[in-house]
């Protein structure tokens, strides 16, 4: 094993670029708005400067749990989340085993020529790009956030972004997700890569392993609030269809073709079903990291494409955001904000307030109003 988390019970999940979430206890759900937990980060636990890549370790203590956060960039990136139901678990990374089996195969950042601006990937894809033959960057910490950049892919850049979080609250960019001491987010963006074609489009490859309760399928929740993130109601959520409350992925389904976007430059995306990969290309994909954790793990992929038909190339701004919430227990859900009740309240309250002040008025009138022929009332 590569890693061992010491602890009476814990349960893993993992995202291959890759994402992992290993369960949940009831422990999740203690504290509320005022929950909050303890952040701890450190780079490349117990080594140096590794060769390959970098290893991140976030430890979030809670009141009675841990969860641990493992980013790696050795090979295809891939963030690993495990849950212990104590405070006082820990990891310790064998380096030499880790490094020795550390070899990542085959997920992809795919990119095809939409001639007929039918936004379908048919024949038309180019040859991928192997996410595990990209060169990356020594990781760049910024409290407990991590940044993690392609040195060079075809004149730009693919970053990815994980931000873990101490308590509930949002980004500042959109599309602001709400998120939770229970949660991190990974944001991937392409910068300035040159297309291969004037009508490129893009598609990335996404694989999720875990235990018991795979991530198996995606379901669309929807909201007429659309305050936090305009125009967008609809939310996607990767879990697990089974009764047991586990691991989930979350992301509102819009990309962004400016880092810093208007209205107008938000596109939509759309995602495959959740499927399971062949054993060999199962086998390919899995990281040395989750196979620290995993003799043989639940696997399932899926491709989130970006872009539809009628919505600018890729080619336009060369360009393209994209925000996941990665996390454990139920996935946060967006309510109306006080200052969105107290509009409605206004809205609805005031002609409700003017009609009874109307009837009122009329009703004081009529009483005052003299009789028809002028005679004084008798009492």
């Amino acid at each position: 094993m590569m890693a061992a988390v010491k602890t009476n019970s814990c349960r893993v999940s993992s995202l291959f670029f890759l994402f992992s979430v290993f369960s949940l206890s009831q422990s999740l759900f203690n504290g509320g708005e005022t929950f909050r937990r303890k952040l701890e980060v450190v780079l490349n636990p117990g080594r140096l400067s590794p060769p390959g890549g970098d290893l991140l370790h976030v430890r979030a203590v809670g009141d009675n749990d841990t969860l641990h956060y493992l980013f790696c960039s050795q090979g295809a990136p891939t963030l690993l989340l495990v849950h212990t139901n104590t405070t006082t678990s820990t990891l310790k990374v064998d380096w030499d085993k880790f490094l020795e089996r550390n070899v990542s195969g085959s997920l992809k950042l795919l990119e095809y020529d939409d001639v007929n601006d039918t936004a379908e990937a048919t024949s038309d894809l180019f040859p991928p790009y192997d996410l595990q033959n990209v060169s990356w960057s020594r990781m760049n910490l910024s409290g407990s956030s991590a940044l993690l950049c392609s040195s060079a892919l075809n004149n730009g850049s693919l970053c990815l972004q994980l931000s873990v979080f101490a308590e509930e609250g949002r980004d500042q960019p959109w599309p602001r997700l709400l998120h939770t001491g229970n949660s991190s987010q990974l944001a991937v963006w392409l910068d300035g890569v040159l297309p291969r074609a004037t009508r490129s489009r893009f598609l990335l490859e996404l694989q999720a392993a875990g235990g018991a309760n795979p991530l198996n399928s995606v379901e669309v929740k929807r909201s007429i609030d659309d305050e936090y993130s305009p125009s967008v109601f609809q939310v996607s959520q990767w879990m697990s269809n089974s009764s047991e409350v586990g691991g989930f992925v979350q992301w509102r389904p819009v990309a962004y073709r400016r880092s810093s976007p208007a209205l107008e430059e938000v596109t939509p995306c759309r995602h495959s079903s959740p499927r399971r990969p062949s054993d060999e290309a199962a086998v390919s994909a899995a990281s040395g990291l989750i196979k620290a954790f995993y003799d043989e793990p639940e696997t399932f992929a899926l491709n989130v494409s970006f872009g539809l038909s009628g919505e600018p190339f890729y080619n336009s701004t060369r360009f393209l955001r994209w925000t996941v919430l990665v996390g454990v227990g139920a996935p946060p859900m967006d309510t109306f904000s006080p200052l969105v009740l107290a509009i409605m309240a206004v809205g609805l309250g005031t002609p409700m307030i003017l009609l009874l002040l109307g009837g009122v008025y009329v009703c004081i009138r009529k009483r005052a109003a003299p009789s028809a022929a002028g005679y004084d009332p008798i009492n």
